[in-house]
């Protein structure tokens, strides 16, 4: 079993970039020459002549090419976050990227890229261990080879940097000219990464010693923002798609933080006495969102127009993305939470329409009350004669069954799924120090996915209800609690715990995807509806607006530039700058006439007048810039297409197609049509270069 370097030195001269391991003397170097980027190995022990310095990292996140060089990302901080199963487990707190030109070429993009990187990127919630798969949940982990290296066994869904580990990886299958052929050699220094919540809380339960462990692991496929990427893409792949995993550790006495450069248990890897078996008790559920082809196309409005594609236009990708989670989890359950009126009902029936073509002679059934006519939607295939009739669907309103601050509600959702529930279990495992892999005890047969629109507020909520009933059943089965008790009444410090944990996942979860913490986490936290609450939320969907409207651009090309959805070396742009701003000067320059006219308004109304001055003269003064405000604040809104801050690198085919049509529009406008039109005739070509040859590789 290979597993990742735990200390690596960097040796930097003119020449190369050297990696070592100090505490494997014997393993070969990996070395970058400079300024190719090309990678091999020795395995003499020499260094290069002229070292410059020489660095101690935590491991290396990657290689990334952009538009005039090639980089190294390394981690050169990591902190400890807890151990798991006897491994510690770190967050990357700081990196750096290695240039491979030792004279560096100073160029706009190329700045732009390194800082969407370290803004968006660098700073996110990344996690790795050396010696615990992060990518796998303990199902997956019990039935892995544990003889492969630790890349092996990651789970390519929640690899996070894999793209840019791709030269290592391809180095190591295939070698280059000069070592031709596999090269295990390079297997210690590929690190899998995850991005996401991970909280390891060492406690007890009513004086019962147990480690609770919270893992989200956001899919690296169709990741984006949340009004840039929704549904489902041509490979099947969700946007929004995380695996979050709930653990219980028991008798595992490895439990501290302990194993800091230089100690024993470090080097091992181990830590703690023997003792009793060590249990592991998982359970999984999966978000992601609704899988049609689907879109919300923002335009500064507060709600965005929402568009959905043919269903049948769809199926093939819908196939592919069940198909893959059937594989994986068993039985699918898809609770969908979104409203059954509004806007949102489109959402609501593309999803049955996908349902119902998926599964054999689908059989619906619908369950109301007083107040609605469809508290549950729930539709089953009535038999299983393909692989798709796994696909159990259960619609439940959520907002409405909730209003009113009517929180309590929502565990009719859990009385409406506890047959299935229970049929589904729960993950049991006993680790085997023998063989250094688990023996399944019990498997979870099924999977709960769950989405709202945005897979955020409303899903936090649900999956934290299944959460706990999954735990009361746990600790029941374990002999923690009697039949019909709850950890909520037996023991207040955990439960104070769990709320808190998932919580801190609901507001990970929601930065990644709409920039803020969750909404509705009053609930999560203290289990009832608050008016604070309610405030807190409203200053989230202002904030959310102001994000997803004029920030989200940026944070979503730093997604696609890192992840490969957007390769800088190999994007055939031309001469000119991605980032720059091609929009005619006349429009770019509205917001800043809106801008200065309030502040002439503000100056005229709060400056004091001298005694004896006219009047008339500041009023009209002031009536003239409240009316050029009002014509650019009008023209800003009923042309919102044009102000929003797209993602450069991969144009959005409906946002490219906005644009055109907004530009149409403003060429028609009486005043500023005749000066747009003559700048659109003169830059045209170069004006839709970027947006043109987005449609060609989205095609």
């Amino acid at each position: 079993m290979t597993l990742p370097f735990r200390d690596i030195n960097v040796h930097v001269a003119a020449d190369s970039y050297t990696f070592t391991s100090p505490s494997s003397p014997n393993a070969p170097s990996l070395i970058v020459d400079r300024p190719t980027g090309d990678v091999r190995l020795s395995e003499t022990t020499s260094f290069p002549k002229r070292v410059s310095r020489v660095s101690s990292i935590s491991g290396i996140l990657g290689f990334i090419r952009l538009r005039l060089d090639k980089y190294a990302i390394v981690i050169t901080k990591a902190q400890p976050m807890g151990r798991l199963k006897g491994h510690m487990v770190y967050k990357v707190i700081s990196t750096d990227f290695l240039p491979m030109r030792e004279r560096q070429i100073r160029d706009p993009d190329e700045d732009q890229f390194l800082s969407l990187l370290r803004t968006y990127i660098m700073k996110g919630p990344m996690y790795f261990s050396y010696g615990v798969d992060l990518t796998n949940s303990f199902q997956r982990q019990a039935s892995a080879d544990i003889s492969s290296p630790l890349w092996m066994r990651a789970d390519d869904r929640f690899f996070w940097n894999r793209f840019v580990q791709s030269d290592l990886i391809n180095f190591r299958q295939m070698g280059n000219r000069s070592q031709p052929g596999s090269q295990p050699g390079v297997d210690p220094y590929i690190l899998p990464v995850v991005w996401g919540t991970l909280e390891i809380r060492p406690t007890t339960f009513k004086n019962t010693p147990l480690t609770i462990v919270l893992i989200t692991r956001k899919a690296r496929h169709r990741a984006g923002t949340r009004y840039f990427t929704r549904g489902l893409d041509e490979e099947g792949h969700a946007a929004n798609y995380n695996e979050t995993e709930q653990i219980v550790v028991l008798n595992d006495t490895g439990r501290g933080l302990g194993g800091y450069a230089g100690s024993s248990d470090m080097q091992s890897g181990k830590y703690g006495a023997e003792g009793a078996e060590m249990q592991v008790l998982s359970y999984v559920q999966t978000r992601g969102s609704v899988p049609v082809y689907w879109a919300e196309i923002n335009a500064l409005k507060y709600t965005p127009k929402l568009q959905v594609r043919g269903i049948e236009t769809a199926l093939p990708a819908a196939k592919k993305h069940f198909d893959e989670q059937i594989r994986i989890y068993g039985d699918n359950y898809l609770v969908n939470l979104v409203n059954q009126k509004g806007r949102e009902k489109r959402i609501k029936d593309a999803y049955e329409q996908m349902v119902q073509m998926l599964v054999t002679s689908p059989s619906e059934k619908t369950k109301g009350d007083a107040t609605t006519d469809e508290k549950f939607h729930v539709i089953e295939p009535t038999s299983s004669k393909q692989e798709f009739d796994r696909l159990h669907y259960v619609y439940f309103d959520f907002h409405h069954e909730t209003k009113g601050l009517q929180m309590h509600r929502a565990m009719l959702l859990v009385e409406q799924l506890q047959d299935a529930l229970i049929a589904q279990q729960y993950f049991r495992g006993v680790d085997m120090p023998a063989n250094g892999g688990l023996e399944t005890r019990n498997h979870q047969t099924s999977v709960v996915r769950t989405n709202c629109m945005d897979s955020l507020d409303r899903t936090n909520v649900v999956q934290s209800m299944l959460a706990r009933w999954t735990l009361d059943r746990m600790f029941t089965d374990l002999g923690l609690l009697q039949r019909g008790e709850t950890f909520a009444a037996a023991d207040p410090a955990f439960e104070f715990l769990f709320r808190n944990i998932w919580a801190d996942n609901a507001d990970t979860v929601s930065n990644a995807y709409a920039g803020t913490g969750a909404m509705k986490t009053d609930i999560t936290r203290t289990g009832k509806r608050t008016k604070a609450g309610t405030l807190a939320d409203g200053n989230i969907a202002v904030t959310r607006y102001y994000l997803n409207n004029f920030r989200d651009g940026p944070r979503q090309d730093a997604y696609d530039l890192f992840l490969g959805a957007y390769e800088p070396a190999t994007a055939n742009i031309g001469s000119s700058l991605v980032f720059a701003d091609r929009r005619p000067i006349l429009i770019q320059s509205i917001p800043y006439i809106f801008a200065f006219s309030l502040f002439f308004i503000f100056v005229s109304l709060f400056t004091t007048r001298q005694p004896g001055s006219a009047v008339w003269t500041i009023r009209l003064f002031i009536l003239f810039w409240f009316v050029v405000a009002g014509w650019s604040f009008n023209f800003i809104i009923n042309n919102g297409m044009l102000f929003v801050n797209w993602p450069k690198l991969n144009p959005r085919p409906w946002a490219t197609e906005g644009y055109q049509d907004a530009i149409t529009k403003v060429r028609k406008d009486a005043l500023l049509g005749p000066f747009v039109a003559k700048h659109e005739r003169g830059l045209s070509t170069a004006r839709y270069l970027s947006a043109e040859e987005g449609k060609k590789r989205i095609e």
